[in-house]
């Protein structure tokens, strides 16, 4: 099981983006879906998540700009970002409990990082 991450970039404060992340491999079901992000020198933190139901949870500091998102035919999230802020740069990591096939439990797979960087 791979998640491959994308839309990363450079963007000036206000600008906005579109992350996306798609699951692959032998997958029978994916529950909760979801993005973190890393800024220089701080832990990962949570941005976004949502279940495979479309229960959604937003960080504090992103609410009313960020929207998530999922396909699930496609195995994949988004992360709309709008009114980005310079605070936001960092690296934005994709996670996912999926459940393989064969197996009977979800397990976290996590993406390659995206890197955002918000110019002030």
């Amino acid at each position: 099981v791979q998640l491959q991450a994308s839309g990363g970039g450079l963007v000036q404060a206000g600008g906005s983006l579109r992350l996306s992340c798609a699951a692959s491999g032998s997958i029978f079901s994916i529950n909760s879906m979801g993005w973190y992000r890393q800024a220089p020198g701080k832990q990962r933190e949570l941005v976004a998540t949502i279940t495979s139901g479309g229960s959604i949870t937003y960080a504090d500091s992103v609410k009313g700009r960020f929207t998530i998102s999922r396909d699930n035919a496609k195995n994949t999230v988004y992360l709309q970002m709008n009114s980005l802020k310079h605070a936001d740069t960092g690296d934005y990591y994709c996670n996912a409990a999926i459940r393989r096939v064969g197996q009977r439990y979800a397990t976290g797979y996590w993406g390659e990082g995206t890197l955002v960087t918000v110019s002030s």
